[in-house]
């Protein structure tokens, strides 16, 4: 096939692998598509649609002191960019020394058949994905307007495909759909604010009306003021707060840092806390990529290698991890190398997370049953102080409400707070109710995950800040 003639996804694998010189390689092909919707003051002000495509080559070359790997990535290829690009993956890996997690690439033995739709068109999604949802949100503008409020917010649905071919036969494709509802409602004197966020695969399970009164009653709890000091309070972490922090500690559970010293989960003395109790309650924190609704890809896909991936370990299946098993610490993310370092089992990262805690109690029953504390909306600008014990810095942000003998009765200033994720989980009191939220700090980059609102004792507020 000429060059001028390929444009599929799976023909710019092929033809990659074909143009290939090194002793092994590796291609990911990403093609794109998102739909977006904007507002501002109930109105809607922008939507659009995009579509992309990069295109990642990784080339192994064996030496005598070992195999080196190359890895460039391009967006925007074309069928006349494919040989530069693999002769530049192939430059960039006889230009570097021996990569210390080199591992025999993953051979169709170990990654299972060849996907039946490696060859199918890339999934791709338009502004229909917003047929039912954008006149709700127009029926919520009205209901707001009528109220004396005003939204704000923005919609964005994703679809990529992914297209992984290997010179060892490989050829895997994923589609995964990701979708994000954030939405902020504001007193006509922007003096109140307050955020909801959603995370969806379609948008046929996100209810603007319903976010809507979610938001109109703390604005309605934002018209008592009260000033609080910094100190510790008991608190009530809603699924978003729990899984920012959570995601944060699956980013920094990497086993080779464990073993050596360098996290929070290393033993003193050497080695793991593998085993180790990190909280009373039950609480198992997992990932799995079939699990219900937060579906992710079945295999490794790694464009680049870290202390958590290893780029030799793409197509390597994926199956129900989990990270913490009835409170007691049960793996941390190790790839092939890491595992043959550390003794660990390989436990490859999943791309989604879940807290399960038992609870049956939603975060309102859990407000009424709640004598004094604090009800947090989600945090923002979540920093790392201390990786020997994961201790975070941020800010609260869009609402921290006072509850009084089991009601809301003000909005509290905001605060910085420094805890620690797996501090916070040993002295967690109560797990509520898992649901599906959306990340508010690191939707960006993790949106498939499922908590429980968490009732801490003793949060640590260290400073009153003056965000919003």
């Amino acid at each position: 096939m000429t060059a001028s003639r390929i444009s599929k996804p799976h023909e710019i694998v092929e033809r990659a692998l074909e143009l290939s010189t090194a002793d092994g390689c590796v291609v990911i092909a990403d093609e794109n598509s998102s739909a977006n919707l904007r507002w501002a003051g109930n109105a809607l002000t922008t939507n659009g649609v995009t579509r992309g495509r990069t295109l990642t080559v990784i080339a192994t070359v064996d030496g005598s002191q070992g195999t080196a790997s190359g890895v460039v990535s391009r967006s925007a290829v074309t069928a006349d960019d494919l040989e530069p690009l693999v002769r530049a993956a192939e430059a960039a890996a006889r230009g570097a020394g021996p990569a210390e997690d080199a591992q025999p690439l993953i051979g169709p033995d170990r990654a299972g058949q060849v996907s039946g739709d490696f060859t199918d068109a890339p999934a791709e999604t338009t502004s229909a994905v917003f047929a039912d949802f954008a006149p709700a949100l127009g029926e919520s503008f009205a209901r707001a307007r009528a109220g004396g409020r005003e939204l704000y917010g923005f919609a964005n649905h994703e679809l990529t495909s992914t297209y992984l071919g290997t010179s060892t036969g490989v050829r895997l494709r994923h589609d995964q759909p990701n979708g994000t509802l954030e939405l902020n409602a504001k007193s006509p004197d922007r003096a109140r604010s307050a955020w909801a966020g959603r995370a969806t695969r379609d948008f046929k399970d996100v209810d603007p009306a319903a976010l809507d009164a979610e938001l109109a009653q703390r604005l309605a709890w934002a018209e008592r003021r009260i000033e609080l000091p910094a100190g510790r309070y008991e608190t009530l972490l809603p699924p978003t707060a729990v899984a920012d922090l959570l995601i944060y500690q699956l980013w920094s559970s990497a086993a080779r840092d464990a073993a050596e010293g360098r996290t929070v989960f290393s033993r003193p003395g050497g080695g793991t806390r593998v085993g180790e109790t990190l909280s009373p309650l039950p609480l198992t924190l997992r990932s799995d990529p079939n699990e219900p609704g937060l579906e992710s890809a079945p295999f490794v896909i790694a464009h680049s290698s870290g202390d958590d991936a290893s780029v030799f370990d793409n197509g390597l299946p994926l199956t129900a991890t989990d990270w913490v098993r009835e409170g007691e610490l049960a793996h941390l993310t190790t790839t092939r190398h890491s595992a043959s370092l550390t003794g660990l089992p390989v436990a490859p990262g999943i791309g989604n997370l879940i807290l399960d805690g038992g609870g049956e109690r939603s975060l309102e029953e859990m407000v009424s049953a709640t004598s004094r504390g604090l009800l947090l909306t989600c945090l923002w600008y979540i920093r790392e102080v201390d990786p020997a014990t994961l201790l975070l810095t941020g800010l609260t942000r869009d609402g921290v409400y006072l509850i009084e003998n089991g009601e809301v009765v003000g909005e509290v200033n905001n605060f910085r707070f420094n805890e620690s994720p797996v501090d916070l989980l040993s002295r967690a009191a109560e797990a509520g109710r898992t649901e599906k939220t959306l990340p508010r700090e690191w939707g960006d980059y993790f949106t498939r995950a499922a908590m429980p609102a968490l009732r801490v004792p003793d949060f640590n507020m260290s400073s009153v800040s003056q965000g919003v």
